[in-house]
C-alpha cells in the first residue's frame, strides 16, 4: 500500500485507476495516466497465473515510476481471485499446458472472460474509491487474437459498467491502436530513457514466468507469444528489424 491511503472523492475530480499487472503494457499505461491525472491508484490481480512472478515485479516498478511522476501515485490494491479463473477451463496461462493454437483459432493462453472479470472488479473498486477513469493496457493492434482485448468489447463493457453501477466511468485504452514498437516509443516519450530502462529491467511479460533469462528487451524465455511480441517490437523500435 502507498502512504496515500485515502479516497480522493471530491478534492480530485480527475482521478484514475490503472490495471497494473507488472508487465510492459500496464507499466506504460501507468506512466500515461500519471502524466495526465493528479491522482492515480493501481490494481493487480492474483488469479493462479502461471507467470505469478509479475506480482513480485509490481512494487519496485511502482516505486520507480512514482519517482518519475512525484506526488501523483496513490494506493495500490492487489485482489486475490483465487483459482476461479483457472477453474473455468484449463489454459496455458493458468496451468502447465502447452502453448498452442486451439480448435477455436485462439491461443491456449486465452483465459475466458479474464479481462471482463478484471474490469468488473476494477470498476467496483473504482466505485468505492471515488475514481472515475479506469485505464487498461488491452490492445487490438498487436495482440494474440484475444476477443476481450478488442475495442468493441471494451466499449460494450464501459456501457455495461456505467449502467450496472450507475456511474459515468470512462474506460481508457491508450495502447488500443499501438503496436509494440509504438508502445516502446510511447514509454520513451513519457519518461525518457529512465522509464524505458525501468520497463526493460523491472517489468515481466513472459507467459512461462521466466524472469532469469535477460535480453536487450527485458527478461523472458524468448519463445512464448508474449516474449515474441515484446522482442519484435523492441527490434522494430530500435530499427533492427
Amino acid at each position: 500500500m502507498s502512504n496515500h491511503d485515502h479516497t480522493p472523492h471530491d478534492h480530485v475530480p480527475e482521478s484514475a485507476l490503472v490495471l497494473f499487472s507488472g508487465g510492459q503494457d500496464s507499466t506504460t499505461c501507468l506512466a500515461w495516466a500519471l502524466e495526465r491525472y493528479p491522482y492515480v491508484e493501481t490494481v493487480g490481480f492474483a488469479y493462479g497465473q502461471r507467470h505469478a512472478v509479475e506480482l513480485t515485479c509490481r512494487p519496485p516498478l511502482r516505486q520507480g515510476i512514482g519517482e518519475l511522476f512525484p506526488g501523483r501515485l496513490g494506493t495500490d490494491h492487489v485482489l486475490d481471485l483465487g483459482a476461479s479463473l483457472a477453474a473455468i477451463g484449463e489454459t496455458a496461462l493458468t496451468s502447465q499446458a502447452e502453448i498452442r493454437m486451439t480448435a477455436e483459432g485462439l491461443p491456449s493462453t486465452f483465459v475466458p472472460g479474464r479481462n471482463l472479470v478484471f474490469l468488473t472488479y476494477a470498476a467496483a473498486l473504482a466505485y468505492r474509491r471515488g475514481l472515475r477513469r479506469i485505464v487498461t493496457g488491452v490492445c487490438e493492434t498487436d495482440y494474440s487474437g484475444y476477443p476481450d482485448c478488442r475495442d468493441d468489447t471494451i466499449k460494450a463493457m464501459q456501457l455495461a459498467l456505467n449502467l450496472g453501477l450507475d456511474r459515468r466511468f470512462v474506460v481508457e485504452t491508450p495502447l488500443m491502436w499501438r503496436d509494440k514498437a509504438a508502445t516502446w516509443a510511447l514509454a520513451e516519450k513519457l519518461g525518457g530513457n529512465r522509464l524505458v530502462e525501468l520497463i526493460v529491467e523491472g517489468s515481466h511479460s513472459c507467459y512461462l514466468g521466466d524472469h532469469t533469462t535477460h535480453h536487450d528487451w527485458g527478461y523472458g524465455c524468448g519463445t512464448c507469444p508474449a516474449c515474441a511480441l515484446r522482442a519484435a517490437g523492441w527490434k522494430k523500435w530500435k530499427g533492427l528489424a
